[in-house]
């Protein structure tokens, strides 16, 4: 039996990867509208004071143990006269906002439309919407003191490793950059020391960049260390 020929517009291959609009029609309002969000979220931000940028999982239920950690993660933070700012979406993000809400915190949510997961959670004092990563990913570092890391997957991992790379290319300051989970970082860290630095792609130091802990307290902890003398942002 033969087998009919495959329509063009039917292929996998178009359906994943092309596209036939042509985008660069728009470029002139792309490029106003991209300046119009760096304005309104660097003018929102700018007055909110000491910050702790916090990453994890969106999928993070509230009976787990790391929700739960995160929730008392946002409460130290909040105790401690740091606000919080989280991708204001649900699990670790609902976790933080909320311990830091609660404890009469600064909440802040950097909220931005997904296919999936992205709904804003309920717990923030400052609510900013964003159409594009990049400048989300901006407003992460450009106003925080320090980094903490909960587990999570891709989107974790990459907010985790652009923060390090930023640090470790010396285009923002040193900041405290906290991995909360021995358990569910460990693997990674040891593909990097065992991989990444066997094989020269890093280097001793670049293990240095960050600290790993079990808990919210532990965290808290290093971070209070590392603030002892004083803090500093990450702009040069």
């Amino acid at each position: 039996m033969t087998r009919s020929p495959q329509k063009k517009e039917d292929h996998p291959s178009r359906k994943a990867f092309a596209k036939v609009d042509d985008f660069t029609k728009d470029e002139t309002w792309r490029i106003f509208r991209i300046m119009a969000e760096f304005v309104e979220s660097f003018e929102t931000m700018s007055s909110q004071g000491p910050l702790i940028t916090v990453f994890g999982s969106a999928r993070t239920k509230p009976d787990n143990f790391f929700y739960q950690e995160a929730e008392k993660m946002g409460r130290l933070l909040a105790e401690n006269n740091y606000g919080v700012i989280t991708g204001g979406g649900p699990g670790i993000m609902e976790a933080v906002n909320k311990g830091a809400f609660e404890a009469e915190g600064n909440s802040i949510g950097l909220n931005i439309a997904l296919p999936s997961e992205q709904l804003p959670n309920g717990y923030q004092t400052e609510s900013l919407f964003f159409r594009y990563f990049f400048i989300r990913k901006v407003c992460f570092l450009k106003y925080t003191l320090g980094v903490i890391v909960f587990p999570g997957g891709f989107g974790t991992l990459d907010e985790f490793f652009e923060s390090v790379t930023l640090v470790q290319t010396e285009k923002i300051n040193r900041i405290p950059t906290i991995m909360v989970g021995k358990e569910y970082w460990s693997p990674l860290l040891e593909w990097q020391k065992n991989t990444m630095l066997a094989e020269g792609m890093i280097n001793d130091d670049d293990l240095k960049l960050f600290k790993l802990v079990d808990n919210a307290q532990e965290a808290m902890d290093y971070l209070r260390e590392c603030h002892k003398f004083g803090v500093q942002n990450t702009v040069k």
